[in-house]
């Protein structure tokens, strides 16, 4: 990664990252926080501090917004929603309902920090409308690619009906006399992925700036038993990320099938957060990783697979071969971004869209989640494995993505939209309406 910039030609300005109760999209925005941090400016976030804060560290400054949680509640989405119904649901259950109740929070947030520069994920769209609202400059964080690389041109009619949602939403949150589309800022879209493997941007081309991933150290959550490892052997990498494992038992249990089926080739790492495993399969230990674990086997009849909770995904990256994920953005540009080849299974969402990236690119294999069976997972493991054009391809994503600057580049373009709107800033609304003045509020505490 690039060395962070620091520099006294921008003077110390303010960054609000709004963001959603989602581990993959909140991680792009640490390093580019921490970046921020590093040349001098304050670092804010909106959002659930339960969240956010467990990823950021105790220090970050977190203001509150309520909202549902993916997963929870209304938001339980049934394991069998595929496609469009996927993608309704996830809007209609889940992202709404969030901007709507996290609406006052950012509100409240603007009012108090006073940012030069709001920062809002792309799912986030209270973020965009609030911050419209109240006439502060505000970029969007594009945690995926899919929705301005034409994933909708063939459905036109979905692509109508989210129009249409958005224009509701404003008109509830935001300001009715409005134009900018929330998911895409009409300033600046910072885009954490390049061109070699999302292609050139169909829509909002004009604003996507393709900074690569930022990649951050994470405060540590859990231990590992790296002494398990054997550093002599390839080692593979099993994770459905934090919001599908619901879905996953009978994918996990194939998995868990072919890995067996080549035990003394390499080791394999299966993340199990929610136990589906030991569930669905009777020898199946999981195993928290904050215990003692070392050259213990994760099952009584292996020696070689290692079913956890939950692992420090990106050190692990660092050790491991070959990964077998359900194509979620994060997941695929954090394992390219160490040049390390992909089997992908997307369920739902953006993942097709990922998952087609991937295959694009050279840099890995789809199968096909809801019936891929352990025979056809295990040739697809062999292949990234043995085949040295998967790495070849990797690497070269690999090298586009550090070339791209990261969180290095995405901090510059945040200064210069930030010097750009630097004669107005936001003072705490009374009335829903936005004041200025010239002056930042020198404590930035809540």
């Amino acid at each position: 990664m690039s060395e962070p910039s620091r520099t006294s030609e921008v003077p110390p300005r303010r960054f609000l990252f709004v963001v959603p109760p989602l581990v993959g999209h909140v991680n792009p925005t640490l390093g580019v926080a921490a970046e921020l941090t590093a040349r001098g400016h304050q670092v804010a976030w909106a959002g659930m501090p339960e969240v956010v804060q467990r990823l950021t560290g105790q220090g970050a400054t977190v203001y509150r917004c309520a909202g549902p949680v993916l997963g929870e509640g209304g938001a339980d989405r049934p394991p069998d929603v595929r496609g469009p119904a996927a993608l309704k649901f996830l809007w209609e259950r889940f992202l709404v309902p969030l901007a709507e109740a996290m609406a006052p929070g950012v509100a409240k947030a603007i009012g108090e920090f006073r940012p030069d520069v709001v920062i809002a994920d792309q799912q986030t769209v209270a973020g965009g409308l609030v911050a419209e609202r109240l006439g502060v400059r505000w970029a969007t964080s594009a945690t995926t690619s899919a929705e301005f690389t034409g994933a909708l041109d063939g459905m036109p009619k979905i692509d109508a009906w989210l129009d249409g949602l958005m224009a509701e939403v404003r008109g509830r949150i935001g300001d009715p006399k409005g134009t900018a589309d929330p998911r895409f800022s009409p300033d600046l879209v910072l885009a954490f992925t390049t061109e070699e493997l999302a292609g050139r941007p169909a829509r909002a081309g004009d604003r996507i700036h393709y900074v690569g991933p930022s990649i951050a150290e994470r405060p540590a959550t859990a231990d590992f038993p790296w002494a398990w490892l054997d550093p002599a052997r390839p080692a593979v990498l099993v994770t459905l990320g934090t919001a599908n494992t619901d879905a996953g038992a009978r994918f996990l249990t194939e998995c868990l099938e072919a890995v067996r089926a080549r035990a003394g080739r390499f080791q394999t790492v299966i993340v199990d957060p929610d136990g589906v495993l030991a569930r669905a399969t009777p020898d199946v230990r999981n195993i928290p990783v904050t215990l003692d674990v070392r050259n213990t086997p994760a099952t009584p009849d292996d020696k070689d697979v290692l079913v956890c909770r939950y692992v420090p995904q990106l050190t692990l990256l660092k050790r491991v071969n070959a990964v077998v994920c359900h194509a979620g953005h994060n997941t695929v540009c954090e394992t390219l971004w160490h040049g390390v080849p992909l089997v992908v299974a997307p369920i739902r969402d953006d993942q097709p869209v990922v998952a087609a990236q991937v295959v694009d690119a050279g840099a890995g294999i789809r199968v096909r989640f809801g019936r891929v069976r352990a025979a056809a997972l295990g040739e697809a493991l062999d292949a990234v494995l043995d085949e040295p054009r998967y790495r070849a391809a990797a690497e070269r994503v690999s090298a586009s993505f550090r070339t791209a600057g990261g969180a290095t580049a995405a901090a510059t373009h945040l200064e210069r939209l930030a010097t750009a709107s630097a004669v107005t800033h936001v003072e705490r609304p009374a009335t829903g309406t936005a004041a200025t003045h010239t002056t930042a509020n020198p404590g930035g505490e809540r």
